[in-house]
């Protein structure tokens, strides 16, 4: 029998390889090595904020699907590993260009994870789950990835497990027009939505944030979280709009604060706090992971959170 977990979520996880000097990638030479995905980072960050949280993929047979499968062990994620021999794994180049822009560069065409499958997924996993998080980068990968995304949802509905979705638009992987005819049809199946303002765009042409929240909840979702990075973030639950602001941090790496965001709103709604609380927590851990290098290193345990709340409360970071 399968062990219920508090959220499962699933894509493709890269070994990562970042630059540890600023300038063109091609003058680098010294890189440190390590892992990234969208999906489970946000499953790092569920597990460090207290809850049980299991990830699936694929990897291939190499050193760098050891890595991410000892990795996600590490980090207390029930890792579903599934070894491809016949596929490698994917891989991500980061580079800093300048001391403000960061230069990320995929290569997973045809990698492991771009071949996930319906078959991958336990159904007793997905329906047994409190939560079931997917973003939008998975179903651009590959026909056989967009059915699995939409065959985990199905269960998932099914069952009465929330279905969260952040968008998480790659222009590399797919144009706005494929990419919102798919989010189109999704969302009605999705209860928590994350989108910045452009993202949330690609679905409905609406500019004024809390209006593009009530555009997009009359599609389906039940809670829907509008992004703005350095400008706060608002949630629209039960037809109440609620705005937060931006902790102030010094930014050090900005990737990762996304998924940061939705592990601390979901681990939020999983502890059972109130919309004010919840969205808070989802603000300070957004803030949080910028201050240090890494997509999922810098993810904040409780404690991190506390800190970065406490230090606004004192006047000192808002």
């Amino acid at each position: 029998m399968t062990t219920p977990t508090d959220l499962v979520t699933f894509g493709e996880s890269m070994a990562l390889f970042t630059a540890r000097r600023t300038g063109p990638l091609r003058f680098a030479r010294d890189f440190d090595l390590g892992m990234g995905g969208a999906e489970s980072n946000v499953a790092i960050g569920v597990s460090r904020l207290g809850h049980r949280a299991t990830w699936v993929g694929r990897v291939g047979a190499d050193e760098f699907g050891d890595l991410i499968r000892a990795t996600l062990l590490g980090e207390g994620v029930d890792a579903r590993v599934i070894t491809d021999p016949a596929a490698p794994t994917g891989l991500m180049i980061k580079g800093r260009r300048t001391a403000e822009l960061v230069d990320v560069r995929y290569y997973r065409a045809g990698s492991a994870g771009s071949r996930l499958t319906p078959g991958d997924l336990d159904p007793e996993l997905v329906t047994g789950a409190r939560v079931l998080h997917v973003s939008a980068i998975t179903p651009a990968l590959s026909a056989s990835a967009r059915e699995a995304v939409r065959h985990a949802m199905t269960l998932a509905r099914a069952a009465g497990v929330l279905v969260s979705l952040d968008v998480n638009y790659r222009a590399a992987l797919w144009s706005p027009a494929e990419a919102g005819a798919w989010l189109r049809e999704a969302v009605a199946d999705v209860d928590a939505l994350f989108v910045t303002g452009p993202e949330g765009r690609l679905i409905a042409d609406v500019e004024e944030p809390a209006d593009l929240a009530r555009a997009l909840a009359a599609l389906g979702p039940r809670h829907v979280l509008v992004k703005a990075g350095s400008a706060g973030a608002l949630e629209l639950s039960g037809d109440v709009v609620r705005h937060a602001e931006p902790y102030r941090v010094t930014e050090v790496d900005p990737v990762g604060a996304g998924d940061a965001f939705a592990a601390g709103w979901l681990a939020g709604w999983l502890s059972g706090c109130d919309p004010d609380e919840r969205l808070r927590t989802a603000c300070a851990a957004g803030a949080f992971a910028v201050t240090s290098q890494g997509d999922w290193e810098s993810l904040p345990r409780s404690a991190d959170l506390h800190l970065v709340q406490r230090r606004a409360a004192d006047g000192v970071s808002r």
